[in-house]
């Protein structure tokens, strides 16, 4: 056995599932060969809990103390949600290839399990997020949201406590609730088409050292072409706009058959208003496809809101 991979990781929960899920892939995936080791590090994101996350540095927040820490070699692999890397990555390191996606949808969570249909005028919602804020504004202009930070758990706990009373319901994304064993929370699982997703939801980003064949090796088995395609057209696609969290904005690829298509939304968070651009192509182009999206953003009516 070959010294230990040190994945690095955050302290959450939910973060926790990840890393511990990646290290199980890599056991199973060469029996013996490899032991792994959690290494537990605290983010500017995990320290800043109140307030909206631009205000916070926005993009990074929850990644560059594990950047900086494979860059220093002080581990070997980091395990991210893939939609809180930026797409500029720092030097020196890379993503592998993710294993399957889990479920890229955004997803309601409500006392009684209501929809959002069958929530009353007015009804309280809580997300910090500005790209759902806009896009639940569009399909309900009644609603009220309400900021709400903090982790899935603490999120959910916080709903229960109030019964209702201070919010209706929490709008988080569907893969960390599966991943923690929470899917009965769930209350509705938005059509993308609705509410589009941030780029990457749903896709564990595998980041390390370039040239670390050893780490490579061992992450090769769990990469699944599919789930890359989509995030090299969706991140492709971020990377175009150079935007971060301070821009409302969303991205969903998928396949039909052998078809690769994208989907992408752009919102003024000055006025609300929304651009989607929609396109397809070969799978073997799908950085090019998300360039070309990217492209058609910039050069249309919200470019203004890129800045």
């Amino acid at each position: 056995m070959t010294s230990p991979i040190r994945i690095g990781t955050r302290r959450s929960a939910l973060a926790l599932w990840q890393a511990r899920h990646v290290g199980g892939l890599i056991e199973d995936a060469a029996p013996g060969r490899f032991a792994i080791e959690l290494v537990e590090i605290a983010t500017r994101g995990d320290q800043f809990t109140s307030g909206p996350l631009p205000e916070g540095g926005g993009k990074g927040l929850f990644t560059r103390e594990l950047e900086q820490a494979l860059l220093s070699e002080k581990i070997d692999l980091a395990v991210h949600s893939l939609k809180d890397l930026p797409a500029d990555l720092a030097p020196g390191l890379c993503l592998a290839g993710s294993p399957p996606r889990e479920d890229p949808r955004d997803a309601l969570c409500t006392e009684g399990g209501r929809t959002l249909s069958q929530l009353a005028r007015g009804a309280r919602l809580g997300t910090s997020s500005l790209r759902r804020t806009v896009q639940l504004h569009a399909l309900r202009s009644d609603l009220q949201i309400v900021p709400l930070r903090g982790n899935v758990p603490t999120r959910l706990s916080r709903l229960k406590a109030t019964e209702g009373a201070e919010l209706d319901g929490i709008v988080l994304a569907a893969a960390g609730l599966r991943r923690l064993g929470l899917s009965s929370q769930i209350s509705e699982l938005f059509d993308p088409h609705l509410l589009v997703p941030a780029v990457g939801q749903g896709i564990l980003g595998l980041q390390q050292r370039e040239g670390d064949q050893r780490i490579a090796e061992a992450l090769a088995p769990l990469a699944d072409p599919h789930t890359q395609v989509c995030a090299e057209a969706e991140r492709s696609l971020l990377g175009t706009l150079g935007v971060g969290c301070t821009v409302p904005m969303g991205a969903h690829a998928w396949w039909e058959g052998q078809i690769l298509k994208l989907e992408a939304l752009l919102v003024d968070p000055a006025t609300g208003a929304q651009q989607r651009v929609n396109g397809s192509d070969e799978p073997s182009r799908a950085a090019a496809l998300g360039r070309r999206l990217g492209a058609e953003l910039l050069a249309g009516p919200l470019a203004h809101a890129i800045g």
